[in-house]
């Protein structure tokens, strides 16, 4: 009997899910050997961490003011892959959605139940106006959507401190690079946890559940996997790459929305923490499932939070920046090894 190994066009379940709780594991390990190294005192950290974390309402708290925009940029770079996508530009979409919401919250005079909506409609509009023209470009001239939704982050990023800085400057002197308190807030259901974490998580389930079992779902499935198939079988590719790609800026842009009206109440420069950047490794955890984002955008947040908690033992922000960079390094290296099987065959 001899023994190969042999490449597989497609792992299964079971092999991906391993794949990347070994890769989350490898990744801490390599931390903690670092950390041990540098004469830190494990124990302590790990108490501390967890304590920070999971030991207090405060923290509960905060893993849910972070998961909420996780869940929503994961879930638009995932809705961008399943038609064969890849929207870098979420930090960007969520950039412009806070932008929107602002301009509504501080222009638009009326009740908080009548602004709200009209908040959460532009925070949508924004997104998809972000991602517009590398859509178009996309779909009309096959320019790659890599490279126009990237640059536009930091378009986005500027944009806001211009806006913070300037026309919209708090005229009180109170805040530093921010407008003022915005006259809206979404509801909290839960100290200070608002409405947009069950409205990223039904918004999610909902999303997961028209591409999974609707004929749009399925065609743009097949669109993302096989253009040149899609064609032949006259699905609208073209089309559907519109719908989608638009579908994932108004997603990000929602996350904008809800950080500036839910979380930071105001416009600053810097709000977007990196959120749309650590969506796509949300993405990329999640294996494409939109049911997968959740954990993902969860598993995250605890590490974000962790390394809030980490920070206030002198250890730097880089550090954990490193941590979750080793967690895609080790998760890339996970997928291409669980496509390949151990195939035992008897001698002809």
């Amino acid at each position: 009997m001899s023994i190969r190994i042999q490449r597989v066009p497609s792992e299964n379940v079971a092999g991906g899910i391993a794949a990347r709780l070994i890769a989350i594991l490898l990744a801490l390990l390599v931390a903690a050997i670092v950390f041990a190294i540098s004469g830190a005192d494990l124990g302590k950290l790990g108490s501390h961490v967890f304590k920070s974390t999971f030991g207090s309402r405060f923290g509960l708290m905060d893993l849910g003011l972070i998961v909420t925009p996780l869940i929503l940029t994961g879930l638009a770079v995932t809705v961008a892959m399943k038609v064969g996508a890849w929207n870098i530009g979420a930090e960007g979409q969520f950039c412009a959605g806070a932008i929107a919401a602002t301009a509504v919250a501080l222009f638009v005079p009326g009740p908080t139940i009548v602004v709200l909506p009209l908040m959460f409609v532009a925070g949508a509009v924004g997104g998809m106006l972000w991602i517009l023209i590398p859509t178009l470009a996309r779909a009309y001239a096959d320019v790659s959507e890599l490279i126009t939704t990237l640059l536009l982050n930091f378009v986005g990023a500027l944009f806001i401190y211009y806006l913070a800085t300037g026309p919209w400057l708090d005229p009180s002197g109170l805040s530093f690079a921010a407008t003022k308190r915005l006259p809206h807030d979404v509801p909290s259901f839960w100290g200070d946890v608002h409405w947009g974490l069950p409205i990223a998580v039904l918004l999610t389930i909902s999303l997961a559940g028209v591409l999974n079992y609707t004929r749009w779902g399925y065609e743009v499935r097949i669109a993302g996997s096989n253009p040149a198939a899609a064609r032949y079988a006259a699905i609208p590719f073209r089309r559907h790459l519109i719908v989608v790609m638009l579908m994932s800026g108004a997603i990000a842009g929602l996350a904008g929305m809800f950080e500036v009206i839910g979380t930071t109440h105001r416009l600053q420069g810097g709000i977007s923490n990196n959120f749309g950047y650590i969506g796509i490794m949300v993405a990329v955890l999640a294996r494409g499932s939109a049911i997968g984002v959740i954990a993902g955008a969860a598993l995250m947040a605890v590490i974000l939070k962790s390394g809030i908690a980490l920070q206030t033992q002198g250890v730097n922000i880089s550090t954990v920046l490193a941590l979750t960079g080793l967690i895609l390094f080790f998760t890339a290296i996970g997928d291409e090894l669980s496509h390949y099987r151990i195939v035992r065959s008897k001698p002809a």
